[in-house]
């Protein structure tokens, strides 16, 4: 790896820090056009770039390109080889670290806690949580090169569009907490039947995806949505209770408004976006609305018509209830077409959703914490490799960006968006990379850097704080409640 392909020198990092997590806030957005949506969608992923961050190649496999022969001067490439293993194992270490303190932060929260509960919260305290428990979990999602959607841009996502047919709604303002994170931007190519060929042959297309896609999501309760609709829409106690009840109708009851949801799809098709959501409304689609209305339509014509002829010349009561029968028959089974339709759009959504379904709650941060210390150790050595080879001054800090992303081109056919600022600070917070008084990056040599590590590991066994409770307090009282958050 090399920089002196490079465009030339340039001053600034080149990468602006992740800017703070702003406040959530649904907002309702006015109404778009087809036109104005497709437009705002291109916009918003067109404005990121769209080369990932995420580094589609494995720990092995890069490491074995960094040490190859040749690659180090003789003798030195084993010893880097043994540095790399010692900071792969060290960087678990740090974000196992991590995962412990969101478990504590998590477990008040948890609809998946078998634990006694024996810690009680005021209201304040479980804020504060909630606070530090979802930006952790934003962090951890930064670190796994995820990007975040804006909350104010949920809306311009949500489309009408589906790739399985399905017309969905969900109510953005009923949630307390929302984010919504994804990795990379593809798409996959699906079959339908299609008018064009009379529905005899199926044409392909490609349907735009999420290949993976987080959620974090916290519902409000019922008397503080009930307040919000009273002072947003002028109604009445009674009247905004009703509206509040027939939407919380569509969540299931084992999603309390206490607890905090972590989902985490694969290959989840944009326009889809809504059925990853708790309170999904699944809508008849345009077509079905017309064959079930002109269906409906002339079946109870038909039989009104056919019983008033009936009841005009029915002189037998026996005859006339028949009539009246009949008609029934007819208006229950034109409803049971509309239950049957809607039932077809539930199956169609869970067996889809079943497909997309990767990981829930403490098993998403689990699994962001080991991609997050996968994606920093990638980033770590490719930066290390090319430092501890060539002089390199923190103005040149752009060149060795590009050489990075020139070299996973070359090596292995990828485009990455590489973060070479977001690696050097963690290389330099662990003391193998330090800037000299004149600028120049200089790292240790690997066996120096593996005794840096080793000395970094005994010194956090030492560092460890002592096990103290910050929040809430202790009780005496029945503990047979497992699970319950108080």
């Amino acid at each position: 790896m090399s920089m002196t392909n490079g465009t030339g020198k340039l001053n600034g990092a080149g990468h602006d820090p992740a800017p703070a997590r702003p406040a959530a806030t649904h907002d309702a957005v006015a109404p778009l056009s087809d036109e104005e949506r497709i437009a705002a969608l291109e916009e918003f992923f067109s404005a990121a770039d769209q080369r990932e961050k995420f580094i589609p190649v494995t720990r092995e496999a890069l490491t074995d390109r960094l040490t190859q022969t040749g690659a180090w001067p003789p003798g030195v490439a084993a010893d880097a080889r043994r540095f790399f293993s010692y900071l792969n194992q060290w960087r678990q270490q740090s974000y196992g670290a991590k995962l412990l303190e969101l478990s504590r932060l998590y477990e008040p929260f948890s609809p998946d806690s078998d634990l006694l509960v024996t810690r009680r919260f005021s209201s304040g305290e479980r804020a504060q949580l909630e606070r530090g428990l979802v930006e952790g979990i934003c962090e951890l999602l930064q670190q796994a090169n995820f990007t975040r959607i804006d909350p104010s841009m949920v809306e311009l996502i949500l489309t009408k569009d589906s790739a399985y047919g399905l017309d969905l709604h969900v109510d953005l303002d009923a949630f307390d907490e929302l984010e919504i994170w994804y990795r990379g931007i593809s798409s996959s190519l699906h079959q339908r039947r299609s008018l064009k060929k009379l529905y005899l042959k199926k044409e392909e297309f490609d349907v735009p995806i999420f290949r993976r896609l987080a959620i974090v999501f916290k519902l409000k309760s019922e008397e503080r949505r009930i307040k919000e609709l009273m002072q947003k829409e002028g109604l009445d106690w009674r009247k905004a209770e009703r509206k509040v009840r027939k939407m919380r109708g569509l969540v299931s009851d084992l999603i309390k408004t206490e607890n905090v949801y972590i989902k985490l799809f694969k290959n989840i098709p944009r326009a889809d976006l809504e059925m990853c959501f708790p309170n999904t409304r699944i809508k008849f689609r345009l077509l079905d609305k017309i064959r079930l209305g002109v269906s409906a339509g002339g079946g109870l014509g038909m039989g009104v018509a056919g019983t008033v002829s009936k009841l005009a010349v029915a002189t037998n009561p026996i005859a006339l209830a028949g009539a009246v029968a009949g008609l029934g028959g007819i208006a229950i089974r034109q409803i049971i077409s509309f239950t049957n339709q809607r039932n077809k759009y539930m199956v169609t959504m869970a067996q889809n959703l079943y497909s997309h379904a990767l990981a829930d709650n403490h098993g998403v941060l689990s699994l962001l914490a080991e991609r997050a210390a996968e994606e920093d150790f990638k980033e770590e050595v490719l930066l290390y490799a090319l430092l501890a080879k060539e002089a390199v001054r923190i103005d040149q800090i752009k060149e060795a960006d590009e050489a990075i992303e020139r070299f996973l081109g070359q090596t292995f056919g990828i485009d990455v968006n590489f973060d070479v600022l977001d690696a050097l600070k963690r290389l330099q917070r662990d003391g193998i990379v330090t800037m000299s008084s004149d600028g120049v990056l200089r790292t240790l040599p690997p066996a120096d850097a593996m005794a840096r590590i080793d000395e970094l590991w005994d010194r956090y066994l030492d560092d460890l704080p002592d096990i103290a409770a910050v929040e809430g307090y202790e009780f005496d009282g029945d503990f047979s409640a497992v699970g319950a958050v108080t």
